[in-house]
C-alpha cells in the first residue's frame, strides 16, 4: 500500500488533472463559439472625417450633449494599430474621456504599401499632422487645439508642438520617448536592434528592405522580455481558456499585438538615427523638413504621463522633458504599470481618464 502522503500527492494529481481537462474542454467549447467579430478593436463610434493618401482622421461621437469645446487629437505611434487606446468596452481611455465630455480625433496611420517607402518625417509632422490639426482648427472655428501624443506619437506630438506652438493649446503626452540614451531598455538601440550597434546598420537595412517588416519590430519587443512576452503567457493560457471574458481579452490583445503595420523605410531612417541613435531631440539638433525642433519653444500647458514599470520607454526618458521645455504650466504624473498596463489595466482606466480631463477643463477658457 502507498504510504499516506504518496497517496495525497496522486489524489493531488488526479485532482489537477480532471480541473485541467475540463477547463480545456470549456476552453475548446468557447473557441468553437467565437466569432471574427467578437474579437474586434476600436468598438466606440467614431466617424471618418478626411482622409489623405492611405492616412485617416476620426472622430468619435460625443456622448455628452455639450463637450468640451477644445477638441482632443490623438497622435497614436506608427509601428502599431491606433486603437489600442479603444480596445473593448470596458477598456476603452477613448470611451472613458468621452463620457468626461471631451471631443476626440485620433489619426489612423493606416498600412504603408511599398509604394510609401520614401515618406519622411516631414511628411508624418509637417504634412499629415498639420494638415488634420488645420481640419480640424477650421472646423471649429478655433486658434489651437489640445495635443494627445502617445509613445512615439507623443515624440511627433513634441516636435509638432514645437514647430507650430500657435497651434497648440495644451499638450499631453503619455509613455513617450524624450531622451533615447537609457541603457538596459529599448531605447538603447543603437542602431536599432537589442544587440548593439555592430549587429545592424539601419542604413542598410532601409536600403535593401525598403519598408521595414512589421514582423521584425515585434520580434524585437518580443526579445526584450522573451520569458513573459513569448513563453509564459501561453503557458497561463489554459487558466484562462474557460472564462469568455478572459479568453476575449486575452485574444483582442494578441490581435492587436500581432496587427504591426510595416515602417516606412525613411521615416525609420531618419528616426531611428536622429532619435535612437543620436539623441538629437533633447540636444535641439532635430530637423522636420526644413523646420528646426527646439523643446523649448514649447510653451503651452504641458501633461506628461508615464508609466512606473515601463520597459519600453523608461520613466527617466519621460521624465526628462521637464528640463527642456520652455512651459511655465508643467504637470507629471505616475501610473504603477508598465507600457502596456496604461491601456489595458483596469485601476488605470479608472484613474488616467479624470487627470486628463480634470487637467484640460482647468485649462480650457
Amino acid at each position: 500500500m502507498l504510504p499516506f502522503f504518496t497517496q495525497m500527492r496522486f489524489e493531488d494529481a488526479i485532482h489537477e488533472y480532471t480541473d485541467l481537462t475540463k477547463k480545456l474542454l470549456k476552453g475548446v467549447e468557447n473557441l468553437s463559439q467565437l466569432r471574427e467579430e467578437d474579437i474586434e478593436i476600436g468598438v466606440t463610434p467614431r466617424e471618418l472625417v478626411a482622409q489623405e493618401d492611405k492616412i485617416k482622421l476620426y472622430r468619435f461621437r460625443p456622448v455628452v450633449e455639450n463637450p468640451l469645446n477644445i477638441p482632443v487629437l490623438i497622435v497614436y505611434a506608427l509601428v502599431n494599430r491606433p486603437f489600442m487606446v479603444d480596445l473593448q468596452e470596458d477598456r476603452s481611455l477613448v470611451a472613458n474621456l468621452l463620457k468626461l465630455g471631451l471631443d476626440i480625433y485620433l489619426i489612423d496611420w493606416g498600412y504603408p504599401s511599398r509604394a510609401d517607402r520614401w515618406l519622411t518625417l516631414d511628411d508624418y509632422i509637417n504634412g499629415y499632422i498639420n494638415h488634420f490639426v488645420d481640419l480640424i482648427r477650421y472646423q471649429h472655428h478655433l486658434d489651437k487645439i489640445t495635443l494627445l501624443g502617445i509613445c512615439q506619437g507623443g515624440t511627433f506630438s513634441l516636435c509638432y508642438s514645437s514647430i507650430y506652438p500657435e497651434k497648440v493649446k495644451n499638450l499631453v503626452v503619455m509613455v513617450a520617448p524624450v531622451d533615447f540614451e537609457q541603457t538596459g531598455t529599448l531605447l538603447n538601440m543603437r542602431g536599432g536592434c537589442t544587440l548593439g550597434a555592430e549587429a545592424i546598420d539601419i542604413d542598410l537595412l532601409v536600403d535593401a528592405l525598403g519598408n521595414v517588416p512589421g514582423d521584425f519590430l515585434n520580434l524585437e519587443f518580443l526579445m526584450l522580455k522573451p520569458q513573459q512576452l513569448g513563453i509564459q503567457k501561453y503557458l497561463d493560457f489554459p487558466e484562462i481558456v474557460d472564462s469568455e471574458d478572459k479568453l476575449l481579452n486575452f485574444l483582442r490583445m494578441e490581435k492587436w499585438i500581432f496587427d504591426s503595420p510595416d515602417q516606412v523605410g525613411e521615416a525609420y531612417r531618419q528616426f531611428l538615427k536622429d532619435f535612437y541613435q543620436q539623441n538629437k531631440l533633447i540636444k535641439g539638433e532635430i530637423t522636420i523638413g526644413e523646420k528646426s525642433v527646439n523643446l523649448s519653444n514649447i510653451t503651452m500647458p504641458v501633461l506628461n504621463l508615464y508609466a512606473d514599470k515601463d520597459h519600453l520607454v523608461p520613466p527617466a526618458s519621460s521624465l526628462a522633458l521637464e528640463q527642456y521645455v520652455g512651459t511655465q504650466d508643467y504637470t507629471v504624473q505616475s501610473f504603477p504599470v508598465g507600457h502596456i498596463g496604461m491601456y489595458v489595466s483596469g485601476k488605470v482606466q479608472r484613474d488616467l481618464p479624470p487627470v486628463i480631463a480634470n487637467w484640460l477643463k482647468a485649462r480650457t477658457n
